[in-house]
């Protein structure tokens, strides 16, 4: 398939990486003598014609930038047939051999709503709640970790001192594989995910009386904002063992930030493999990771995948809070 020139958009909710996404995919095409556009405000933008041509100059400096240069948004028209095919005709209109799509399910249904009226699409996976079925890794998952680490040993050092308890909320409405990395690095007393029923009584209020009986004086309760929130958490402990739970949502603050190494150099790779697998002729793919190996899958095989948080994760989680 010959390739002159390509799309690359961000969609969803934006991660910690994605600007280092764009600008490998920039690289990359320049490196192949391909052009290269940027879409604003996601599949809006594709919509509306809303493009932009990327150069040396539109991505300077913009690896280390959080946040998406690109913008990013939900776009409810595109959910419908006529809105998905006026980004098809934009495609055509402005001559594009193919769309590198960057964000979570949602942006991945879309890519592939693109591919069955004859769009070429690859996909990278970019979600700080890292729950794409088909990678191991998603880009800004690293990054929100990290910041949800920091904020919570700094919120630690305080609430030491005044002998509390914190409930801490963090992102993670359909998956807790964010607050159930975060945990485990904080030490903290109880980690509450989605995927998991809640037994309060057990997995709660008994892990705060054990780390009583083992001294402690504060106890931090993790909670994925999909298991409830932290407010309604506290309020049940106040009333079963009459502590004042201090609370704190993290919300945004997660999303935002410097990229680490790590969502610099995967969003990199990922980069440069979409725009090869275009030129490769392949579309309706995602780029992942697997093994520690990159690879990519079709869409549709990927979307039906199904991820849960490891045993391991749970039976270490099972060993550190129940001393």
């Amino acid at each position: 398939m010959s390739v002159k020139r390509i799309g690359v958009l961000t969609s969803g909710g934006d991660a910690p990486g994605m600007n280092a996404a764009v600008r490998s995919v920039v690289r990359t095409a320049m490196f192949h003598g391909i052009e290269c556009y940027g879409i604003r405000r996601g599949y809006n933008g594709l919509i509306s014609g809303d493009l932009i041509r990327m150069d040396e100059k539109s991505i300077s400096h913009t690896i280390n930038r959080g946040g998406t240069i690109l913008y990013t948004a939900r776009s409810k028209e595109f959910m419908t047939e006529e809105g998905q095919k006026k980004a098809v005709s934009t495609c055509k209109f402005l001559g594009l051999d193919g769309v590198v799509a960057i964000g979570g399910d949602g942006t991945f249904r879309g890519a592939k709503a693109l591919s069955s009226h004859g769009v070429n699409v690859v996909c990278i996976p970019a979600t700080i709640d890292n729950d794409i079925s088909c990678t191991n890794y998603s880009i800004g998952f690293d990054t929100a970790a990290n910041t949800a680490i920091e904020c919570i040993d700094r919120l630690r050092d305080t609430m030491q001192s005044h002998e509390r308890c914190s409930v801490v909320e963090v992102m993670g409405r359909n998956a807790g594989f964010l607050a159930m990395y975060v945990g485990l690095a904080v030490g903290a007393t109880a980690v509450l995910v989605p995927e998991k029923p809640i037994d309060f009584e057990q997995d709660v209020i008994e892990k705060i009386r054990r780390a009583r009986f083992n001294g402690f004086t504060h106890y931090m309760i993790v909670v994925a904002e999909g298991s409830g929130s932290a407010a309604e958490i506290a309020t049940k402990i106040k009333e079963a063992i009459d502590l004042d739970p201090r609370v704190t949502v993290l919300g945004h603050i997660q999303r935002g930030g410097v990229p680490t190494g790590r969502d610099r150099v995967n969003a990199t790779k990922m980069g440069y493999l979409a725009v090869e697998l275009l030129l490769q002729g392949k579309t309706n793919r995602i780029v992942c990771t697997k093994d520690g190996h990159f690879t990519d899958v079709a869409i549709d095989e990927g979307l039906k995948m199904q991820r849960r948080i490891q045993d391991i994760e749970v039976d270490v989680l099972a060993a550190m809070t129940g001393i």
